[in-house]
């Protein structure tokens, strides 16, 4: 298959704003004429190979932050709203989203927040308690989908608080002595910590500044819960001037963003981006070897190297998704051209909702979307217990995964045959949005799509969907 042009008008430009250059000494520098450049940065040409390798060589520039996946998140969100209903036939065509997400980014986050906003007021109709006779009816996003779409577009990495973080945690690798670390920040602020049988996590009384951790916790719970706390007593600052940029719609929204915020922290303290990265490259993404190492959860790590996207450094681009029983997506994220539906759940094919009836084991899957990229997907229970007899069993399944081409540097593929066609299953990314006209799993028909209904005929659905 064809590999797609590389229109990047919009990260060009930004380039070249960042390093204080006109467009005539920018196209100097690249050794193409100010004309060519013009077209590239208004996206009437895609970037050439011979302008990749310039902006390696002149600049240092990792090519990769070009074909980043925010036109890919953008595309595959307007996808999705364009699915609604209330469209009717008037999506445009791929192309001239891929379009719109390249060269008018801004103009396409604006439709989704519109979208966004009118999906709200519909269900606040619906529902009549949140639209009727309320001075606080006022229309704005839920605070939760605000912070989720954040750190959406952020790529799930924000480089201030990941460098701080690995400041702190000194790039010490063992689990001892960064709890042994992390205990001794506290002491040293004033803070005295203790473990007791409490409800919930962690629990810090600021009036007597004592910080409980549940004596029930497992080490690496222990651990995060611990950096997570000290990042909000030592970070705050730092964390602030992070929600400051943000602006977010709501004190609830940044609220909820300050905990992802702390949760980031805590991530990025327990497994430091320099040596984690170096681990998981030695270790070929080796999942439960790196827990072993550095005393996390298998959870932790595979979250962890899905935001392995530091410019210059970055790690392989995964995808990550953990969900429960009810297929209820409750994290994502992509740093590949796979993107997750904004509403709903996943793909019933994929195997993460399979992982619920193999608990312990790793699953593998090659796996094909419709536009035919080509995935290796591992997925896996993690069963998080309540610590005592009668305390509720939280379980959930993660999946984490890679385009095709980088498979050869995960232990996991060694003895798969990646060049069988017939080999990868077809799944999609929802069911509304789509294209696959004969799936025997699908749900609920495509939004995009007439159907065909014949009341004589009877296949795996009552309904075919048109060509």
């Amino acid at each position: 298959m064809a590999s797609r042009k590389l229109y990047a008008g919009v990260k060009l430009r930004e380039t070249r704003t960042r390093l204080g250059l006109t467009q005539k000494d920018f196209a100097a520098r690249l050794g193409i004429s100010l004309p060519y450049l013009n077209q590239m940065e208004n996206n009437n040409r895609p970037v050439s190979s011979t302008v990749l390798l310039a902006l390696a060589s002149e600049f240092g520039f990792d090519v990769t932050e070009l074909s980043t996946g925010d036109a890919e998140r953008l595309v595959s969100d307007m996808r999705e709203a364009l699915a609604d209903p209330v469209f009717g036939d008037l999506a445009p065509p791929l192309a001239d989203l891929r379009l719109a997400a390249s060269n008018a980014p801004a103009l396409a986050r604006a439709f989704l927040e519109l979208h966004r906003a009118y999906r709200q007021s519909h269900e606040r109709l619906a529902s009549l308690d949140e639209a009727l006779g309320r001075e606080d009816a006022a229309l704005q996003p839920s605070p939760w989908e605000e912070v989720r779409d954040f750190f959406h577009y952020c790529d799930n990495y924000i480089d201030a608080v990941d460098r701080a973080a690995e400041r702190f945690a000194r790039n010490g690798t063992n689990p001892d002595d960064q709890e042994r670390h992390a205990a001794e920040t506290l002491e040293s602020a004033g803070i005295t910590l203790s473990k007791n049988d409490i409800p919930g996590l962690r629990h810090y009384d600021a009036t007597r500044r004592i910080l409980t951790l549940s004596s029930r916790l497992s080490g690496p719970t222990r651990r995060f819960q611990l950096l997570h706390q000290i990042a909000l007593l030592t970070q705050s600052q730092l964390l602030e001037a992070t929600l400051d940029l943000a602006r977010f719609q709501s004190p609830e929204a940044r609220d909820i963003a300050r905990i992802g915020m702390a949760n980031y922290f805590a991530g990025a303290a327990l497994l430091p981006y320099g040596s984690f990265l170096e681990a998981a490259q030695e270790a070929r993404h080796d999942l439960e070897l790196l827990a072993d190492r550095f005393g996390a959860s298998i959870e932790q790590v595979a979250h962890r190297l899905s935001t392995l996207q530091r410019p210059g450094a970055k790690g392989l681009p995964f995808f990550f998704v953990r969900v429960d029983q009810a297929g209820t997506i409750t994290k994502r994220h992509s740093a590949t051209r796979l993107q997750f539906a904004r509403f709903g759940g996943a793909c019933p094919l994929w195997n993460v909702y399979r992982a619920f009836e193999t608990p312990g084991r790793f699953l593998r899957q090659l796996a094909e979307t419709p536009d035919g990229v080509r995935y290796l997907s591992l997925a896996r229970d993690v069963t998080k217990p309540g610590g005592a007899w009668g305390a509720p069993v939280r379980r959930f399944a993660i999946g984490l995964g890679c385009e095709i081409r980088h498979a050869d540097r995960l232990v996991y593929a060694d003895d798969l045959d990646l060049t069988n066609a017939a080999g990868f299953e077809p799944i999609g990314i929802s069911c509304r949005i789509c294209e696959r006209r004969n799936c025997h799993q699908r749900a609920v028909p495509p939004l995009e799509r007439r159907l065909s209904v014949d009341p004589d005929r009877r296949g795996l659905l009552p309904y075919e969907v048109a060509e």
